[in-house]
């Protein structure tokens, strides 16, 4: 393998990593949800109605993880539960308004972060740049 390929995926994981981390700090205006819980909201804002095993799963913790986190979600009144019309034994999880709210309002955050960002810490050149190495870069998520 090719040092270039090696040190490209290298800084890139580094890079996307202190990206993610960024991203929870500025979302997180309010210090009530852990990042794991902060994590499953978005999820659920994402992709829509699963049950605590999907989480579960797409999270990949315990179950018992994850209904901590699910019960905490529930205690702030972010999330609510309904019987599965397609298998009475399993739970639906949603958002609730506020939950929604709280999502959008995190979404926001970190976009007005990251235009702000690019806009005073970049120069017209580098973010076209940037725009066409994200392009280089989408590659990497097709098939």
């Amino acid at each position: 393998m090719d040092d270039s390929a090696v040190r490209a995926a290298r800084e890139l994981r580094v890079v996307f990593t202190r990206l993610r981390r960024r991203f929870r700090e500025v979302a997180v205006a309010q210090d009530d949800l852990s990042s794991s819980q902060l994590s499953v909201l978005m999820l659920l804002f994402k992709e829509g109605a699963s049950t605590a095993s999907a989480l579960a799963a797409a999270e990949r913790v315990r179950p018992q993880s994850m209904a901590t986190t699910l019960a905490a979600l529930d205690q702030h009144g972010l999330i609510q539960r309904a019987p599965d019309p397609d298998d009475g034994r399993r739970q639906l999880i949603t958002l609730t308004a506020q939950g929604t709210e709280r999502a959008e309002g995190d979404t926001q955050a970190r976009a007005e972060w990251l235009a702000r960002a690019m806009q005073t810490r970049y120069t017209e050149s580098e973010r076209r740049t940037m725009i066409e190495a994200m392009a280089l870069l989408d590659r990497l998520t097709q098939p």
